[in-house]
């Protein structure tokens, strides 16, 4: 059975662009054992899953599938602030609160169809992708209100020339390139969409307000 270890395994080989053989080389194994290590045909022990985060750089608890930061950072459910369940306006602005609302609800809708379809890499991906969007508005609205950039670990001139934009496109390939693989989808339709009260319509005002901006670009 395919776990998070032997698809994290399987897709880390791919991304160091590495053939099976020559990855079983340089972590001591045969290319046979390996392929059962990526098909969850069998479990490695732990002197293995070592040698695999030293030859990878990431940490165990990223290869076991318990945290989605690589160096192992951990983020603890229980302990994220939860805004959802909040009610009144953001202080000045209706239309700030609007735009929180469709973006929020929308996200919630789309995580919650990831959640439900499995795919750790394309959970990762989107989460990836939306984050780098968030970080170049925070940080330009960060730059323009006179803030210290060496808040930020990208230097200014990377991040001027575009290596946060390089790091979506990236992002959005991995997610593409998980969602080719995968099946059993769950459902996106519009009567779909009705299982989520009050949610499904905020996807579909996201919706036709990107179909409407884009197609005035192409006119």
């Amino acid at each position: 059975m395919v776990t998070d270890f032997s698809r994290t395994l399987s897709l880390l080989r791919q991304e160091k662009g590495l053939s099976q053989r020559k990855a079983a080389a340089a972590l001591g194994i045969s290319q046979a054992l390996l392929s059962h290590y990526e098909n969850g045909i069998r479990e490695p022990g732990l002197a293995f899953v070592t040698k695999v985060c030293n030859f990878y750089h990431v940490s165990a608890d990223y290869l076991l599938g318990r945290t989605a930061s690589r160096d192992g950072a951990m983020i603890e459910y229980d302990d994220l602030y939860d805004s959802s369940d909040e009610k009144g306006t953001l202080k000045g602005s209706i239309m700030a609160t609007l735009q929180k609302k469709l973006i929020v609800n929308t996200t919630g809708v789309l995580f919650d169809l990831l959640g439900k379809l499995g795919d750790r890499q394309a959970i990762t991906a989107a989460g990836d992708y939306l984050s780098g969007a968030l970080y170049q508005l925070l940080r330009r609205f960060y730059r323009r209100s006179g803030g210290n950039e060496d808040f930020f670990a990208v230097d200014a001139d990377d991040f001027d020339a575009g290596l946060t934009e390089a790091d979506m496109a990236l992002s959005r390939t991995r997610y593409h390139a998980a969602l080719a693989k995968a099946d059993d989808f769950p459902a996106l339709t519009s009567d779909a969409l009705t299982g989520y009260p009050g949610l499904g319509q905020s996807v579909a005002q996201v919706i036709h307000n990107t179909d409407e901006r884009c197609k005035k670009l192409g006119e």
